[in-house]
């Protein structure tokens, strides 16, 4: 389809295309029905007189506009397909680190942001001025970051598409092992993914010409991660999970051919492709690394820095205010500390507080299936108490997982994935079951809360279910808002059946501590020059975090510049609303009808939240 110019010249040609797309079958995934359009005969030659067809509203616009651009990232981003349960891409695995895919983005970006600055923001109302806005600004900060060679630094022991693979590749994760259909969908997935890899190597050989390279420590951590995977029998490779598991109803004949194409893929592509970067990585690229661990070191890093501030926060807030107002809170977070201190009768500075909560046996678990089943347990205890707070609950189920063996070591204490949208496959609470004595006891109930209920489990999955939203806002989101919503949770542990004891309490205090400091740490890191002893120290000095998580955390922040900046940003962002709300509407104010204000709309920029809630309370006034 030829670019948007004017786009309302060109809405004929729109609503044809898309009608088009609909009969070759890619219109909308399963579970979404495809984008109404007018009714009305074909439009007459450019020769005969004009169509006398209404003039279609700027909504009308707007909706063809953002469904469009959702179809086309469901194409360049399969893996979203397959995870918001549209199986029509289960097989391809996108190459999106070559220079083509990059100026193929670029034009698309501009083509979809010039198309929605033309529609008028004036006459649009509700939903749809919310999706004005975050699409728009989504397109400018896509557009602008592609100035930033992020592709030539494609893996790390955090973020890093080869662990995803694998996961995926694991049978119980999000591609599906349903039928034979799906066994081969995944064998053709393989071939996308080895793609993948060596064009990785390749720009990584080009990072290494252009100074542009991760930091040792990085790559020293994420060896380990591919050598588990290089296996000389293929039965203990993840990979082989899916022939444990056939479906039942599936022909012999069938079970033997791709049990035999599975060992011939994971011999001859999936082990050869892990070893190629192992060996790159470990033979080649770590001599080139970097001794530097900010992304202060690379070139234009402070302009990069600043960016992924404002794409992380969506805020416009710098680098070095978000600095400052760590430590303020910080300072804060300690206070309050002090006080669970006085409670408990501990006498001791803070520091031997910390060194107690993290050491004292009292707090330490037996086994990893104590671990888990604390946090199941957990889970009717929290979701019967949350209607107290929300009137929007979320249908969606999830359950608690132990984070695979092969990437325990390097990652975050917990994580969330997302349930399907079709109700198909439930969300998934990832507990971190490594070095046990790094999982005290006190830190549960704000994880829990964090991940599960009322965090991302509660957001995202409530999020998924509010079904006229825009595709694209409906399975997409903005991390501050996120992580800032996440965090909010926690301090609402007390009306969810949480913190029912001093030190519960302070896991939930330190985890907020946790945040704040991250606002420190990650500046420090990427805008003032902090080495990682620095951080290591300064974490060690002002929070209870045993060494391991304090390691691994170091390290993240050093691997994703930025993103551990969203959560302490999006929390005092949704606090601060909360606190005018209750000024604003005093006696009248209601803490459900709040929450599912900022709920019902799903992710939004902390700037696009701001004035949603403005403008309700003016409205309420």
């Amino acid at each position: 389809m030829q670019a948007i110019g004017l786009y309302r010249e060109g809405f004929m040609k729109i609503r044809l295309a898309l009608m088009a797309a609909t009969v070759l079958g890619l219109a909308a995934c399963s579970e979404t029905p495809p984008p109404a359009t007018p009714s009305g005969p074909a439009p007459e030659p450019e020769s005969a007189q004009p169509s006398a067809e209404p003039v279609p509203a700027e909504s009308d616009l707007l909706a063809l506009l953002v469904e469009e651009y959702f179809e086309i990232q469901l194409q360049r981003a399969p893996v979203l397909a397959t995870s918001i349960g549209d199986d029509r891409y289960n097989d391809l695995w996108p190459n999106d680190l070559t220079d083509e895919w990059r100026a193929e983005t670029r034009a698309i970006e501009e083509r979809f942001l010039a198309s929605v600055e033309q529609i008028d923001r004036e006459q649009l109302t509700g939903q749809d001025l919310l999706t004005w806005e975050v699409f728009r600004r989504a397109r400018a900060m896509v557009i602008e970051g592609l100035q930033f060679p992020d592709h030539l630094l494609p893996v790390s022991q955090f973020f890093s598409p080869p662990n995803f693979f694998a996961q995926m590749g694991s049978g119980v994760s999000i591609q599906p092992f349903e039928d034979a259909k799906d066994y081969e969908n995944f064998l053709a997935r393989v071939d996308g993914f080895v793609a993948w890899m060596d064009q990785a190597i390749a720009n990584m050989r080009q990072g290494v010409e252009q100074g542009i390279v991760q930091p040792r420590v990085l790559i020293e951590k994420a060896i380990p991660q591919l050598a588990a995977h290089l296996v000389d029998d293929v039965e203990k490779s993840i990979f082989f999970g899916p022939l444990r598991n056939f479906p039942e109803d599936l022909p012999a004949t069938d079970r033997q051919r791709l049990e035999a194409a599975f060992r011939t893929a994971i011999r001859e592509k999936i082990v050869p492709a892990y070893r190629r970067m192992r060996d790159f990585l470990r033979d080649e690229y770590l001599e080139k690394t970097r001794d530097s661990v900010g992304l202060y070191a690379l070139p234009n890093g402070a302009a990069w820095y600043a960016y992924l501030a404002r794409l992380q926060t969506t805020t416009d807030v710098a680098p070095a205010e978000i600095h400052e107002i760590g430590l303020r809170e910080v300072a804060r977070i300690q206070g309050e500390i002090r006080e669970v201190m006085k409670q408990v009768g501990f006498a001791g500075n803070l520091k031997a507080f910390f060194k107690f909560m993290n050491e004292d046996p009292q707090f330490l678990f037996s086994d990893k299936e104590q671990l888990l089943q604390g946090y199941r347990d957990r889970k009717a205890v929290v979701s019967e108490a949350s209607k107290k707070l929300f009137s929007l609950l979320p249908k969606a189920d999830f359950e608690v997982r132990p984070i695979e063996e092969f990437r325990e070591q390097s990652a975050a204490g917990a994580q969330y994935q997302r349930p399907s949208a079709d109700g198909s496959r439930a969300g998934v609470f990832y507990v971190n079951t490594y070095d046990l004595k790094s999982r005290p006891s006190w830190a549960m109930d704000s994880l829990f809360a964090h991940e599960a209920i009322p965090g991302h489990h509660f957001q995202i999955a409530l999020q998924q279910e509010i079904e006229d939203l825009p595709r694209f806002r409906r399975f997409g989101g903005q991390g501050a808002y996120i992580e800032g919503w996440a965090l909010y949770a926690e301090s609402l542990g007390k009306e969810v059946g949480l913190y029912a004891d001093p030190y519960q309490y302070f896991g939930g205090l330190n985890a907020e501590l946790f945040r704040a400091v991250r606002l420190v740490v990650d500046t420090g890191l990427h805008l003032k020059g902090w080495t990682r002893q620095q951080v290591l120290d300064y974490m060690a000095d002002n929070l209870a975090v045993h060494e391991v998580k304090r390691i691994s955390e170091a390290e993240r922040y050093m691997a994703i510049p930025g993103q551990a900046l969203s959560y302490k940003m999006g929390q005092l962002k949704i606090a601060e609303l909360r606190r005018r709300a209750e000024e604003k509407l005093g006696e009248r104010f209601d803490i459900k009808v709040f929450h599912a204000q900022v709920l019902g709309d799903g992710s939004l920029p902390l700037s696009v939240l701001e004035s949603k809630i403005d403008r309700w309370l003016a409205d309420a006034a």
